[in-house]
């Protein structure tokens, strides 16, 4: 049985596709499955770094694809998490050294080989975004409770349903005391405007630095709440599509949802 390839994209830059693609790789790979994470953005390589993978890089994503090396010694095995690999992007090239029938042809040979290829595309709408998406099966896009990125997330949704490509949504950096004062859009705003399945919340969370600088996976974080989030988005994805999504919400939130279950609400 072939794979299945995932694009993970948001339009908008700076709202996290890089450490939602480590970590819902990651987390698939914990959960039994053989993941491949392909960083496509071609010169300005990042995932790398998330993954504390970039002192083993010698080939990339560009050398597979124009065939100067094998995908298994492009391929970069993590270390601490078995079955997770890592195709990195290449630093000298840019973006026009792969074309989207490049990808598609290329995505074959992936496909035989992962259970799940997770595709890290770049911001924007132009060639890199379509490298990524030319042979994606299906979408998620990542979106931050701000104006500009729903924005950016609406037009790129449209882009993949042109490309009969089902996007999906997560919702990045949910802060639960501004959307409780009404200072930050609510996810269920969100999702009234972008009209399609939300399968995450994500809460900010300052493990998310100290992810992205140690190279650790925010999921090996005991303590991270965006870790968790990204652990039962990765479930969803694998299947578990009856997976309750949990709400970011305020201490005094949660209990203020006790009181009144219990009818102590005045």
């Amino acid at each position: 049985m072939e794979g299945k390839t995932i694009v993970i994209t948001s339009g908008k830059g700076g709202v996290g596709k890089t450490t939602a693609t480590a970590s819902i790789g990651a987390a698939l790979a914990l959960q039994g499955k053989r993941v491949a994470v392909v960083d496509m953005d071609i010169g300005l390589r990042n995932l790398d770094v998330v993954m504390g993978l970039e002192n083993r890089i010698v080939f990339n994503i560009v050398d597979a694809v124009k065939g100067k090396c094998k995908l298994k010694q492009a391929a970069i095995k993590d270390r601490r998490i078995e079955n997770l690999f890592l195709i990195p992007a290449s630093q000298s090239d840019n973006k026009n050294a792969l074309t989207p029938e490049d990808m598609i042809e290329f995505s074959k040979e992936l496909r035989r080989e992962f259970d799940f290829v997770l595709i890290d595309c770049p911001a924007g709408i132009e060639q890199g975004f379509e490298n990524s998406v030319a042979a994606a099966d299906e979408a998620i896009v990542i979106c931050t409770p701000e104006v500009s990125s729903v924005r950016d997330a609406d037009r790129v949704i449209g882009l993949l349903y042109s490309r009969s490509i089902t996007p999906k949504l997560v919702v990045n950096r949910i802060i639960p005391q501004m959307v409780e004062n009404g200072d930050m859009l609510s996810h269920t705003d969100m999702v009234d405007v972008l009209s399609i399945e939300l399968i995450g919340l994500v809460e900010m969370d300052d493990h998310v630095v100290i992810s992205t600088n140690t190279g650790i996976p925010l999921i090996m974080q005991k303590d991270s709440k965006a870790g968790g989030a990204f652990r039962r988005i990765a479930m969803r994805i694998n299947g578990r599509v009856d997976l309750p999504i949990q709400i970011p919400q305020t201490q005094g939130g949660f209990f203020k949802k006790i009181r009144h279950k219990l009818g102590l609400s005045r």
